[in-house]
């Protein structure tokens, strides 16, 4: 973790207001526990509401499929230093199909051994994304042979939100939730 302390602490549940509380039960667990990215995010309620349904179709609703939609969010994560938005999608990643193999090579990146030509592209977009805000015509074409139209926007929409997500997390210093595993170790 970039800060050992969080510069914006998560909002204990004995201070939230109403709209606070609605808000976050839709983030509630079976276990009870509210994710700190969301009880960070909650002392800004009236950003909170706006985000909500955009990150919802990002993580939930979009053309992407779901393997595909993690590789991206856990690029990005390692690229912008995220360990929290790593961790939490590492998760999500292999529930989605993601072998760990598959997750310590994502942080490799797209010339990583073992990946197909789709994959290895998917890695590419994103790592032009996060140094040029462009993806080149090589890998726009390699993409397009597999992607329709929404699909090029949404893989550019998701790299973009998770950017963005992992400036909050980095920045406000949210730390991991117990039992959540950052970076992984990718020594071979």
């Amino acid at each position: 973790m970039r800060l050992k302390e969080p510069r914006v602490k998560p909002l204990p549940e004995s201070e939230w207001t109403e709209e606070q509380k609605e808000l976050l039960e839709y983030y509630r667990r079976p276990s009870g526990k509210v994710y700190n990215i969301f009880t960070t995010q909650a002392r800004h309620p009236e950003v909170m509401k706006c985000w909500q349904p955009f990150s919802g179709y990002i993580l939930n609703k979009s053309t992407l499929p779901a393997r595909d939609r993690e590789m991206l969010i856990l690029r990005i994560g390692w690229l912008c230093r995220s360990e929290y938005e790593f961790g939490q999608h590492t998760r999500i990643g292999q529930q989605a199909g993601l072998t760990s193999q598959e997750i310590v090579n994502i942080t490799k990146g797209p010339d990583a051994p073992g990946w197909n030509p789709f994959d290895a592209a998917l890695l590419r977009a994103v790592d032009e994304l996060h140094a040029d805000a462009f993806i080149s015509d090589a890998t726009w074409n390699a993409l397009s042979e597999s992607y329709n139209e929404k699909q090029m926007i949404d893989l550019i929409m998701t790299v973009g939100n998770y950017n963005m997500v992992s400036m909050f997390l980095n920045t406000a210093g949210v730390q991991l939730d117990s039992k959540l595993v950052g970076f992984p170790d990718s020594r071979d």
